[in-house]
């Protein structure tokens, strides 16, 4: 087996060779991804089962379907993305072709989290090969099942010179980030970013970061109770709130809570009947050990458990919980929360909702459940986040013309569709100048005369800078 440093140079060595370039080259690749991912549809649903006992309707929703949409949107649009981009041009520069061309950054680093490990692993590797990169892609430990099935299939789909896996824990992940790469895309933790921004500051490496938060969802003003339950439920729920775009709290008046509690109840029995931990429709927590982490959450807690509570530390089970009476200042409320556990805060009016939002860190996105279109453009006015949605959650990520990202603490950078195309390209300002208009040039040229300034400034006030 190749070592790291190996596998690196051997990218490294293709990259120059020019053969990831040609829009050919990228559209077989991204098609035999797309194949690999079709041909082994069952081998993945079984890999997620086996690592987070993902439902097969959400696993092919959420991992299959929309990285198959990712990928042919992309081939679809892979072609018109790769072309010049030309700009208006200046008085001195009229006769030049002056443009902007998407070029490949060389070697970049995709790593992964546990999950989504297919999603989150393949949809910036898109991006990366319709721009041109090599690419090392490294999965999560974690989600140990998918990373090995992508350890196997990938080489057997894509050019083994220019795409690998390297798989490993933090100390293998460690010794990856030591090396030079020309871009470093991660998705995680706020901790391990940091650790990662880190070890890219040796090298001046820029790096997207697709991190998480706590995504609030402030219902407010007149609104469907029933259907808003069902959405709230679906969003929080699904995947068993392992979703960094999952809301993470409730904000809304006593009186909503108070009629929001019977629906949720009802909701919850709907989604996952009476039993939910018999139910195949609920996911698992990843391991034992974000499984204590929960519990210990939930355990520091002040609040009160409404709903759920129940727990399986062996089948690594937490029921769908609600929490009220939660203050600002609560154990739950410290973190992102990343589960099935939902805290209720109340608040009193739309600018107590919306300053409490602000007090917290930007979050990945901002929910905003209300039948007023001012209650709404309001809360998206006055908040800053990565996303807005209203009247759902979690959907607009699953819209590859729309970015993807987080701002300030919950990440930098975006991706899907386009914007995962940029992300991984270098935007190189071209000029391609000629021997015409010499006689214009000289005014820019000693000796320096008032007569000279003045005509630049001249061209200068019309907008047409001779410089």
């Amino acid at each position: 087996m190749d070592t790291q440093n190996q596998v690196l140079d051997r990218l490294r060595s293709t990259f120059r060779s020019g053969i990831t370039i040609p829009e050919r080259f990228r559209q077989t690749q991204l098609t035999s991804l797309l194949s690999m991912i079709k041909d082994n549809e069952q081998l993945i649903l079984d890999a997620l089962h086996k690592d987070l006992a993902k439902p097969k309707f959400e696993a092919i929703m959420s991992e299959i379907e929309i990285v198959i949409n990712e990928l042919q949107y992309t081939i679809a649009n892979m072609a018109s993305w790769m072309q010049p981009e030309y700009v208006s041009k200046s008085l001195a520069t009229k006769l030049d072709d002056c443009f902007i061309r998407r070029e490949p950054l060389g070697v970049v680093l995709i790593i992964a989290p546990w999950n989504y490990p297919l999603q989150l692993l393949i949809i910036p590797l898109v991006g990366a090969i319709a721009a041109g990169n090599c690419v090392i892609v490294k999965p999560s430990e974690v989600s140990a099942a998918t990373g090995s099935l992508m350890a196997e299939l990938i080489p057997k789909y894509l050019s083994p010179d220019c795409y690998a896996v390297v798989r490993g824990g933090a100390e293998e992940t460690k010794a990856l980030l030591q090396n030079r790469f020309d871009h470093i895309f991660y998705t995680g933790s706020q901790t391990v970013a940091r650790s990662i921004l880190q070890a890219a500051s040796v090298h001046l490496t820029p790096v997207t970061l697709e991190l998480g938060g706590k995504c609030p969802c402030f219902i407010y003003g007149r609104v469907e109770i029933a259907a808003s339950a069902r959405r709230l439920v679906w969003a929080k729920y699904f995947n068993a709130g392992q979703s960094c775009v999952a809301p993470d709290y409730v904000l809304c008046s006593a009186a909503t809570r108070d009629a929001l509690l019977p629906a949720i109840r009802k909701t919850l029995e709907e989604f996952y009947s009476k039993e939910p931990q018999a139910c195949p429709d609920m996911s698992r927590i990843v391991s034992p050990r974000h499984w204590t982490r929960l519990m210990e959450l939930l355990g520091r807690s002040r609040g009160k458990v409404v709903v759920g509570g129940e727990s399986d530390q062996e089948d690594k089970y937490i029921a769908p919980t609600v929490v009220v009476d939660v203050a600002e200042d609560d154990a739950l409320m410290a973190e992102e929360i990343f589960g099935p556990i939902l805290p209720i805060l109340t608040v009193d009016s739309l600018e107590e909702g919306i300053d409490f939002i602000n007090r917290q860190e930007k979050a990945l996105a901002v929910y905003v459940f209300s039948e007023e279109s001012s209650v709404v453009n309001t809360v998206l006015e006055k908040t800053s986040s990565g996303g807005f949605c209203s009247n759902d959650g979690i959907i607009h990520m699953t819209l590859p013309t729309l970015p993807f990202g987080g701002v300030g603490s919950s990440g930098w950078g975006s991706y899907h569709g386009r914007w995962g195309f940029e992300t991984f390209s270098h935007r190189r300002s071209c000029m391609l100048r000629g021997w015409a208009l010499e006689r214009l040039n000289g005014l820019r040229y000693p000796p320096y005369t008032e007569d000279k300034l003045g005509w630049l400034r001249w061209t200068t006030g019309r907008s047409c800078s001779i410089m």
